[in-house]
């Protein structure tokens, strides 16, 4: 096969790198499937986010990824320009990557929709000496740290298997695993199991596993039509699904259908998110000094993991843009938190 010389290829690189931070037309979105994540599928089958690209003159590609650690690496590889993750995997994964990346909407935080579960026994203690199955890095890794911390245990009192949530369910059933990690509505289909147990949620917790999609800084600022149409979409269906009306009833039980559950199963999922239904809702706690304090307990967890690239000297090697300050370094700043989408929602004024 041709090769072409080093010079070449760099400058070929460098083009492709700076036609996809250009002003397009077009734009692929992934998403996986999590309460907080639903809305999309939603709004994809009702044509509500090509309406809302139809009004910017965009087209916006929105596709559901089975999986979702890789959903995350192929949007860090390029091939998609936003993508649903949590504040803790857009640093680790993205940013780490030296992937300048900025949540657009804050969706949610979990506030039980995260939890460790344990088979025939109710008390978390009784997990010491236990194979752990999670997906590994990830936030339910950083639960299970908490956990682990809040009855006197460590990490090195469990072994940690790294497990997709794509098999989560089905590990889950067989003898030789008595110890998962992980999130809703897997967490849901576990509990239904017999003698299954959650002996630590993210209600324990809250506000520190936040729920986001994450745009490329690039592609976003040059693209801010790519901003204003996903922000408008994504409140015109949390309005909808907000509601007892039949709209809203009919938006959930959608929503349910796509996540493989009832709408009985899908509310009580909602039950244990903390859904940001309003901007204003979304930007008191992106505002808020709460923000830069989780972040720095993130930020601590990824490097005592290994999880913020090689080489770097500290929790702060990455700096974190957010409203209230940056926390890391102000040279490196790749994970942006931008209020100024929600803040023209809020305002009627997209």
């Amino acid at each position: 096969m041709k090769k072409f010389p080093r010079k070449v290829t760099v400058l070929l690189f460098s083009l492709l790198m700076s036609f996809n931070a250009s002003a397009r037309d077009s734009f692929d979105i992934c998403w996986s499937i999590y309460v907080g994540w639903m809305p999309w599928a939603y709004a994809d089958q009702e044509g509500i986010v090509k309406r809302w690209g139809d009004k910017y003159e965009i087209d916006i590609n929105v596709v559901q990824i089975n999986d979702y650690v890789e959903s995350i690496n192929q949007y860090t590889a390029g091939q998609f320009d936003a993508c649903t993750m949590t504040n803790m995997d857009a640093l680790t994964i993205p940013a780490a990557g030296g992937v300048d990346s900025t949540a657009l909407i804050v969706g949610d935080f979990s506030n039980g929709n995260d939890a460790v579960i344990l088979k025939g026994t109710d008390k978390l203690a009784d997990i010491e000496g236990q194979d752990v199955n999670l997906v590994e890095l990830s936030v339910s890794h950083y639960l299970l740290a908490r956990a682990l911390n809040s009855v006197g245990l460590s990490e090195a009192d469990v072994k940690v298997i790294n497990t997709s949530d794509a098999d989560m369910v089905s590990i889950y059933g067989t003898d030789d695993v008595s110890s998962v990690v992980t999130w809703n509505p897997l967490v849901s289909e576990i509990l239904a199991m017999p003698n299954s147990h959650s002996v630590f949620d993210s209600s324990q917790i809250p506000g520190e596993i936040i729920d986001l999609l994450v745009v490329n800084t690039d592609t976003l600022n040059a693209n801010p039509k790519l901003g204003k149409a996903l922000v408008g979409a994504w409140y015109e269906i949390m309005g909808l699904m907000d509601g007892d009306d039949q709209a809203g009833i009919d938006a959930r039980t959608a929503m349910a259908e796509a996540s493989e559950t009832d709408l009985a199963g899908y509310d009580a999922q909602l039950a244990s998110t903390n859904m940001f239904y309003t901007p204003k809702s979304a930007l008191d706690l992106t505002n808020s000094q709460d923000l830069l304090t989780t972040m720095k307990n993130v930020a601590e967890f990824s490097f005592e993991h290994g999880l913020l690239g090689d080489g770097a000297p500290d929790a702060g090697a990455i700096g974190i843009e957010m409203p209230a300050g940056v926390y890391g370094n102000t040279s490196n700043i790749k994970f942006r938190f931008d209020p100024s989408y929600m803040q023209m929602a809020a305002d009627g004024t997209l």
